[in-house]
């Protein structure tokens, strides 16, 4: 007998652990040093969103981004999103794993979505005032931007399941039967 079915409480611990990853996420993306950006064809060149780095082996000059206001911009983005997933994953926890406040779950689902915009505006900005200022011939995109993206990934998607959870409040708090998709008693 095979049984396939949505157990909603499970939710009420997947939610904050998949938002914790979204802060370690951004955490490694805002904190990484080896760049965010990097020259395709001589590795001499890279930028993160602090720095720009130029040379070769040991010998590297770097300079700061931060006297361009753009990449102000983007750092202030991104820490101000980290702060918004910051405080919803410690909402989330009190909402889902102390008690059940229902109440609170279209505002974790609100701070998410905010968050989602604002750090999009920032990693949209970066590549796009990068290519316009320092761009000098081929680069790639490396995992510390990809981890950005990555957070700002699973924000959303948990940010649309803090908004639909309200509806499901008896299956949340575990007062209705399971509902299965699939039976197969024959």
């Amino acid at each position: 007998m095979f049984r396939c079915g949505i157990s909603y409480p499970r939710c009420r611990w997947i939610l904050p652990l998949l938002l914790l990853f979204a802060v370690i996420f951004d955490i490694i993306a805002i904190a990484a040093q080896s760049g965010w950006v990097e020259d395709q064809d001589a590795k001499s060149h890279y930028a993160s969103m602090w720095q720009q780095c130029r040379g070769r082996n040991d010998n590297w000059e770097c300079r700061s981004l931060m006297e361009f206001s753009w990449a102000q911009a983007v750092a202030a983005l991104m820490i101000i999103g980290l702060i918004i997933v910051i405080v919803a994953f410690f909402i989330s926890f009190v909402a889902l794993c102390c008690s059940l406040n229902i109440s609170l779950l279209p505002v974790i689902g609100s701070l998410l979505i905010l968050a989602v915009i604002i750090q999009v505006i920032a990693l949209i900005i970066y590549p796009f005032k990068f290519n316009e200022i320092i761009y000098e011939g081929y680069y790639n995109y490396t995992w510390a931007y990809g981890f950005g993206w990555g957070a700002t990934i699973l924000m959303l998607g948990c940010g649309i399941i803090f908004c639909c959870l309200p509806h499901h409040e008896d299956e949340l708090a575990d007062k209705e039967k399971i509902k299965y998709l699939y039976d197969s008693e024959r």
